[in-house]
């Protein structure tokens, strides 16, 4: 509480302050720290962070752009919407230090090569960042993030501007690539991800656009040159904190694949029990219809009624299909009028569709999804031969 309440006060008094109390001295160096990933998916995709160390005044502090507000009100709707701003953060180093080891995730520094003016003019830059009422900014998670921030804050105060070069081995990808380099792909963020981002973050990303990682912010950085003078951005790396490395505990009965191979195989069995039989168990149709109406409804609400970009012109809607909310009723009557036949059959083409769409490289689905699709095209096609026992003229 003691360094919390310190570091108050040194927010409200330097960010406000005149004249040389914040004046850096000519031994100050400023460094870019990258955080490597974390166990959660939250922190699976790594954080930067400025650091600034003055030795002459003392002074040892990070300032990063991942922070925000639980109480910030209607949070979790705020966060849905692609509306809610996240906050520059300031730390003593110490602190910020302890808490990444404490996590076990390598600690790398990249000290820069700036003039004296620059340095000054980052550090002034930042404080003024870190005023109250300049403090927010909007997140986006490709384009404006921690990571981004690092590169664009550089840029804004440096006074000769800064080449970035491809890194040695650099292949360009996807954003969906990225991610997935960074999450498992069958994991249930992987899961997450692939069914609520579409088709959009498929197309191929441009060097600069790679850097919404923080690994990759550290590898455009090791390779960056000062314009015009040629000289290296990054004077000197550092690895501060190396993790320790530990076995990864993974339990494919747990994961996304099996449980959905399982559901997958429960509808193909019921199926096959139906066909046996000459019934149909409308329990199963029900609930069928039911999640991935609601599913399908939520995938619509993200693309048309939030302002992420990442999540527009999504696919998975083919298989999601909003409208199998409102034909549930159907499911139920004695007659089925023809519509209803035409409706499951068009269910299929768009099962279809997806696996074109999959094929060619338009949207890439979750693989997890695999067995759930053939069993909803097994089951539809069942429902389609039983309906026409009792299609109505």
């Amino acid at each position: 509480m003691l360094k919390k309440g310190l570091l108050l006060i040194f927010i409200l008094f330097f960010s406000n302050a005149k004249g040389q109390q914040n004046i850096l001295s000519s031994q100050t160096d400023i460094s870019v720290l990258t955080i490597a990933p974390g166990v959660s998916l939250n922190d699976a995709f790594g954080h930067s962070a400025f650091r600034i160390k003055d030795p002459i005044k003392g002074t040892d502090l990070v300032f990063n752009y991942g922070v925000f507000d639980f109480e910030t009100p209607n949070f979790y709707l705020k966060f849905a919407q692609g509306k809610l701003n996240y906050l520059i953060g300031l730390n003593y180093y110490e602190d910020f230090y302890e808490s990444y080891v404490s996590q076990n995730r390598t600690i790398k520094e990249q000290v820069l090569n700036l003039s004296t003016t620059e340095k000054q003019k980052l550090f002034d830059y930042l404080l003024n960042n870190i005023k109250p009422e300049n403090r927010a900014y909007l997140y986006d998670f490709f384009y404006d993030n921690c990571a981004t921030k690092i590169r664009d804050v550089l840029e804004s105060v440096s006074e000769k501007g800064i080449v970035f070069k491809e890194p040695e081995n650099f292949k360009p990808e996807n954003f969906r690539a990225l991610i997935h380099s960074k999450v498992d792909r069958n994991s249930w963020g992987s899961l997450g991800i692939d069914v609520a981002l579409g088709s959009v973050i498929d197309k191929e990303a441009s060097p600069r656009e790679h850097m919404f990682l923080p690994d990759n912010i550290f590898a455009f950085f090791e390779s960056a040159t000062i314009k015009g003078t040629g000289e290296k951005l990054v004077k000197k790396t550092n690895i501060l904190f190396q993790k320790i490395v530990q076995p990864t505990p993974f339990n494919f009965f747990s994961s996304p694949l099996f449980i959905m191979g399982v559901i997958g195989f429960l509808i193909l069995l019921i199926t096959y029990k139906d066909f046996k039989n000459n019934k149909r168990s409308r329990w199963l149709d029900t609930v069928i219809f039911g999640i991935t109406g609601i599913i399908g409804v939520l995938i619509l609400l993200l693309w048309f009624a939030t302002d992420h970009d990442g999540t527009h012109q999504n696919y998975n809607l083919l298989w999601a299909f909003a409208l199998n909310l409102f034909v549930i009723p159907q499911l139920f009557k004695k007659e089925t009028p023809k519509w209803f036949l035409k409706y499951l059959k068009f269910l299929i083409i768009l099962l279809c569709l997806l696996t074109l769409h999959w094929i060619i490289g338009v949207q890439v689905f979750a693989i997890a999804l695999i067995p759930l699709l053939i069993a909803l095209a097994i089951r539809y096609m069942y429902l389609i031969l039983n309906f026409k026992k009792f299609m109505s003229v």
